[in-house]
């Protein structure tokens, strides 16, 4: 049993066979956090994720369907790390997730250097909104615009929590992709693994899906597309796959 507050809501995660508390007004997952959850590597028996900017913990909540290592969720809003508790605690998953209310920029500090085999984020992806957009829904404005963290923020904190050998993985807007290779370069992550997502065949990317190695040698691979809507507007097959299940 979980108690709901306000206008939260308890959603299915169908492929999962779990549930994950959810607010229109305050956070619910995209199709972005199911796909970089995805995308990344991750070890299959033991290690230590952390998923910085984690929201009400679905990218932990999915992850631990694909691994048995330790996963941490770290979350600087109250109201959204209490959903996060309180799906985690839901889904019987307090052996395996931990949940950490602060601002990710104190996590090398809080955590220690060097000691993660995966950093994977979500993170806002525009720059500080003017003070109408901030008016409207201080939740939705810190989680869609960098008011607390900017990318390089989280790419330079990732660096310092990795292993060497480690994986930062992120999924962000195509039009920030050069960016996202510089700061990785300028914190010592080799970018490894590309993949754009359009919303069809014809249309633009509107997200990609970047990996990179902390101490990597340079070998950049551009995956396949993915593409979310096939001509007739319903899911193609793969990200019917992701969401539903075989």
């Amino acid at each position: 049993m979980v108690v709901l507050r306000d206008d939260e809501r308890l959603d299915y995660l169908l492929a999962e066979n779990m549930k994950i508390v959810q607010s229109p007004s305050v956070f619910a997952f995209s199709l972005d956090a199911v796909l970089l959850s995805k995308f990344v590597y991750v070890p299959i028996q033991k290690g230590k994720i952390i998923d910085l900017c984690t929201g009400n913990g679905i990218v932990p909540l999915l992850l631990s369907t694909r691994t048995k290592a330790e996963i941490i969720g770290v979350e600087l809003q109250e109201r959204l790390y209490d959903m996060a508790v309180r799906s985690v605690g839901y889904n019987g998953l307090q052996h395996q997730i931990g949940l950490i209310q602060d601002d990710l920029k104190n996590m090398p500090v809080v955590l220690g250097h060097n000691k993660y085999d995966v950093v994977t984020c979500n993170p806002p992806y525009f720059k500080t909104p003017n003070q109408e957009e901030r008016n409207l829904n201080e939740h939705l404005a810190i989680a869609r615009h960098e008011i607390h963290c900017t990318l390089e923020d989280v790419i330079r904190v990732g660096s310092k929590l990795l292993k060497q050998g480690g994986k930062l993985a992120l999924v962000h807007r195509p039009g920030r992709l050069i960016e996202i290779f510089e700061l990785m370069k300028a914190y010592q992550i080799e970018p490894k693994r590309v993949r754009f997502v359009y919303p069809r065949e014809g249309k633009e990317a509107n997200t990609i899906l970047v990996e990179g190695i902390k101490a990597g040698k340079p070998d950049l691979k551009i995956l396949p597309p993915l593409f979310v809507y096939t001509d007739k507007n319903e899911y193609t097959p793969e990200v019917r796959t992701i969401l539903y299940g075989e």
